[in-house]
């Protein structure tokens, strides 16, 4: 079967694309950053195929020839690299946030190049924050982005604070991947993942509130009661259901539709104000922690998205709001 590698394997998006990988019969190498974060990955991971994951330590993937070792194993043929900060506390933006995201990507690359001639396909998790101009959304303005809109976003821009810091990583470090296989024409294709706010159940239970993935603390702050005094909006921004992200890493190597494509994988909109509808519906002894729902205000769209090159090539989303919010929920009530 064919032996794919995984970087930033300990990862949201990452544990779920290494469930999906062994449920469908795929030798897996991970790597993630220490032996304690390699421990949690196979625990997480027991019961699913686990014979055929081979976890490996880097530490730095910013360092030159971090990933050179991995690379050289024999027979590889596909290399996703998931591996990019989404930590919004730093403190020096360029340092943590620009400089891993960027010289990662080029390191990674670099290094397929060099070490694996086997491999055929890259994959790459980007962002939606590489495709959204967010000074449109800001301004109201309901501009549609598609799989061949860029974020125009500068360092300058970037350096102004982490939210900035981390769309621009993701926009800077995609921008490098097209440039890098433009310029050095590799043997292996290219496919950029691009989801928007990524929502489903953690497959690693975090050991406190603070260890959650940033995109699911929303839904944290919601049940735990952080966010009761807080007016929901009903702005709707685009969402996805974390499981359908995984599965469109695994077909984006597996169908030849994809090649050098950038593929946006969105299910819809949400507001804050939805998602706590939903959890008041499916968890009445949490109803008590929410904000309150007695809003008058309509939803409104600041942008609208067109992912129907994504679609026709990869299919239709699977999970549902409901059902992302309902599993989401049932992964960190534990927590409150």
């Amino acid at each position: 079967m064919t032996k794919v590698l995984v970087t930033g394997g300990s990862g949201f998006i990452a544990t779920h694309v290494l469930k999906v990988l062994l449920q469908n019969g795929y030798n897996v190498i991970a790597t993630v950053r220490s032996s304690n974060k390699a421990e949690k990955v196979k625990e997480a991971l027991a019961g699913i195929s686990s014979s055929s994951l081979d976890l490996r330590i880097v530490e730095d993937m910013a360092q030159p020839g971090a990933f050179d070792q991995v690379l050289r194993t024999e027979g590889l043929e596909v290399v996703i690299h998931t591996a990019s900060p989404f930590q919004l506390k730093v403190e020096n933006i360029k340092k943590d946030l620009l400089d891993p995201a960027i010289e990662g990507t080029n390191g990674i690359l670099m290094a397929i190049k060099k070490n694996a001639p086997s491999v055929r396909k890259v994959v790459i998790t980007s962002s939606f924050a590489a495709i959204i101009a967010f000074d449109n959304a800001a301004n109201g303005s309901p501009f549609t982005y598609s799989e061949k809109s860029w974020n125009p976003i500068t360092e300058a821009h970037a350096l102004q604070n982490p939210l900035f810091g981390y769309k621009a990583s993701k926009t800077f470090a995609e921008r490098a991947a097209w440039d890098f296989v433009e310029k050095e024409k590799p043997n292996f294709s290219l496919t950029t993942i691009n989801p928007p706010l990524v929502f489903g159940p953690v497959i690693i239970n975090p050991d406190s509130p603070d260890d959650i993935n940033t995109s699911n603390k929303t839904f944290y702050d919601l049940i735990s009661g952080r966010s009761k005094r807080q007016v929901l909006d009903r702005v709707r921004y685009p969402w996805v259901d974390v499981r359908d992200v995984a599965l469109a890493h695994m077909k984006a190597f597996e169908l030849e539709g994809t090649k050098e494509k950038r593929l946006m994988v969105a299910a819809g909109l949400q507001s804050k104000y939805d998602l706590a509808e939903i959890i008041k519906r499916n968890f009445p002894d949490l109803a008590a922690n929410l904000p309150s729902l007695d809003s008058n205000q309509q939803h409104t769209d600041v942008l609208r998205f067109d992912n129907s090159l994504s679609t026709k090539i990869l299919g239709p989303t699977k999970f549902s709001l409901e059902q992302s919010v309902v599993d989401t929920v049932k992964s960190l009530k534990d927590l409150c």
